[in-house]
């Protein structure tokens, strides 16, 4: 592996890392502010590893994104979205068109 794929990979675990501690953070949020969320990040690997021919579904993706299975992320961290931040992305939504 050279220097280059090992600093990026340590850049994703940082990543990952981060999020992980700070799972306050809403994918709605991140969404609302960045464009993209911890299921973008799981599409992202999941494509990523169909590039190099190795085959990972969507819930194995999500569970190296999350650190655990989705629904059990989900269930414990992530309370129903505010009307506010649906009607953030909502706009951000139409935006985008």
């Amino acid at each position: 592996m050279s220097k280059q794929t090992e600093i990026e990979a340590a850049v994703l675990r940082r990543l990952l890392k981060h999020l992980d501690d700070n799972k306050s953070v809403q994918n709605i949020d991140l969404m609302n502010l960045a464009g993209f969320c911890r299921n973008c990040l799981s599409k992202w690997y999941m494509a990523e590893a169909e590039q190099q021919n190795v085959k990972i579904n969507y819930d194995e993706a999500r569970e190296f994104v999350y650190g655990e299975p989705y629904d059990a992320w989900k269930e414990k961290y992530q309370p129903a979205a505010t009307a506010q931040q649906l009607a953030d992305f909502n706009a951000k939504s139409k935006s985008d068109k």
